[in-house]
């Protein structure tokens, strides 16, 4: 079997799979506690693409940790342990295989998650941008006339999301949330992630990034609290933007997949790849462009490069 294809496959751990997604396999600890294993796996347009992306799942799991360290905010949060050793004397099944789950496991308290996810915008930008230009609103809601792409929201937009499974999320009203989850419930999730999205973006600032926007998740622990989870503000969840290069009334450069979606995109106009599985094959240089980005936007938030 191929690395290609081994990559592909949830690690051999000793531990119960719960479930697996496009990038993460969850495995289930105990009763209370779960590991979150990130892969180097990489989807665009929600179609898996063959290659893996070398260092993304290290990125994903260890700019998390950071944002769960650094954040006042994110306190109560689920993540109990990023260290590989940590974890291992957390649970001892695990010690032979450290290398597995080195710099890319997570282990976490086990939460019920809340069914939305909280996007806060800060720009107009992405699917935002495009429902505004199609129709002047968000989820349906009404904006200001004249705003352009990429265009700075003064105060951030507390902008919930649905969870899909299969497809794209439904960005949808505050109101909608308030009414599935209870006005309290709802209050607090967005007051939490505009709390979040502030103090994250002035830390981001100071080291030269924009972050246009992000979405976070919650989850209800056994006793009642609600925990930040899953992964934060990472290139997977988040737009990072050079600030040196910003310019609204247009596009904008990005520390994330973009070298995969650029690729693909034209792909498509060119009517060689019509967006369904099976992908086409990435090139090298596509493959190694996208990991330098990764692994600069947690350089320059982490103030040091990523051990590898």
């Amino acid at each position: 079997m191929t690395d290609l294809m081994q990559s592909a496959l949830p690690l051999p751990l000793p531990l119960p799979l719960v479930r697996r997604g496009k990038v993460r396999e969850v495995y289930r600890v105990d009763a209370e506690r779960l590991l979150i294993v990130a892969s180097d796996r990489i989807s665009a347009f929600d179609v898996v693409m063959n290659e893996a992306v070398p260092h993304k799942g290290a990125v994903l799991t260890q700019i998390s940790a950071f944002w769960f360290s650094r954040l006042g905010a994110a306190v109560p949060h689920h993540c109990l342990s990023a260290d590989a050793d940590g974890i291992i004397r957390a649970c001892p099944a695990l010690a032979g295989h450290r290398d597995a789950i080195a710099r890319r496991a997570m282990l976490v308290v086990r939460t019920e998650p809340v069914a939305f996810e909280c996007v806060v915008r800060g720009y107009l930008s992405g699917s935002a941008w495009k429902e505004y230009r199609e129709r002047g609103t968000l989820a349906g809601e009404r904006l200001p006339a004249g705003l352009r792409e990429s265009e700075r929201f003064d105060p951030p937009i507390f902008s919930p999301a649905t969870k899909a499974d299969v497809g794209h999320d439904e960005n949808v009203t505050f109101a909608r949330v308030a009414s599935a989850l209870g006005a309290d419930l709802a209050a607090e999730l967005r007051d939490r992630s505009l709390s979040l999205y502030r103090e994250a973006q002035a830390y981001a600032a100071e080291h030269g990034i924009i972050i246009a926007d992000t979405k976070f998740e919650f989850g209800l622990d056994g006793r009642g609290r609600l925990l930040l989870i899953d992964e934060v503000l990472t290139p997977d969840s988040s737009r990072f933007w050079p600030a040196d290069l910003f310019a609204p009334g247009r596009a904008q450069s990005s520390f994330d997949k973009q070298p995969v979606r650029d690729y693909l995109d034209g792909l498509r106009q060119a009517r060689r790849w019509n967006g369904d599985a099976p992908p086409p094959p990435l090139p090298d240089h596509v493959v190694r462009s996208t990991s330098e980005r990764y692994r600069e936007i947690y350089r320059r938030l982490a103030g040091r490069a990523l051990e590898t």
